[in-house]
């Protein structure tokens, strides 16, 4: 273990458990803000491809999903 990687842990260990939490997702946050465009484009359409997969399954239509974006806008309106 790097002398850095020793102060990073013991800097961590003294941090309420509530902050802990959020040391991980900020490093998960620089993890995703550095890779590559590539990568990103790939993810995005395994995601897309999964959801329409599961709207396929579920019998969920563009309507549907359409119709329950208003729906929820029209809540928050009010």
């Amino acid at each position: 273990m790097t002398k850095f990687e020793q102060t990073l842990l013991e800097e961590i260990a003294t941090l309420p458990e509530a902050r802990r939490a959020d040391v991980l997702a900020f490093v998960r946050f620089l993890k995703i803000s550095i890779r590559d465009d590539e990568a990103l484009e790939r993810e995005y359409d395994e995601a897309i491809q999964d959801a329409r997969a599961t709207a396929l399954k579920y019998n969920i239509t563009e309507e549907d999903i359409d119709a329950e974006i208003r729906a929820v806008r029209e809540g928050k309106d009010k």
